[in-house]
C-alpha cells in the first residue's frame, strides 16, 4: 500500500498548487484597484477553483492516511 500514499501526496502537493494558484489571482485582482463589484466578480470567478483544489487536497490526505493504515 505504499503507492497510495505516494498518489495520494502527489493528489495532494496538485490540491496545494490549485490552492496557491487561486490565491495568486486573487492577489493579482485586489492589485489592479477594482472596484467593489468588479472585484467581488473576480473573487466569484475563483470560488469553483478553490473549492476543487480543496477538495483534491483533501482526497490526497484521505488516500495517505488510508494507505498509512493498510501499511
Amino acid at each position: 500500500m505504499e503507492i497510495l500514499v505516494w498518489v495520494g501526496a502527489a493528489i495532494s502537493l496538485a490540491g496545494l498548487v490549485g490552492l496557491l494558484g487561486c490565491i495568486a489571482k486573487v492577489a493579482l485582482a485586489k492589485r489592479k484597484n477594482l472596484s467593489d463589484e468588479e472585484l467581488r466578480a473576480e473573487v466569484q470567478k475563483v470560488i469553483p477553483y478553490n473549492m476543487g483544489a480543496l477538495l483534491l487536497s483533501v482526497l490526497g490526505l484521505i488516500c495517505v492516511m488510508v494507505g498509512l493504515f493498510l501499511a
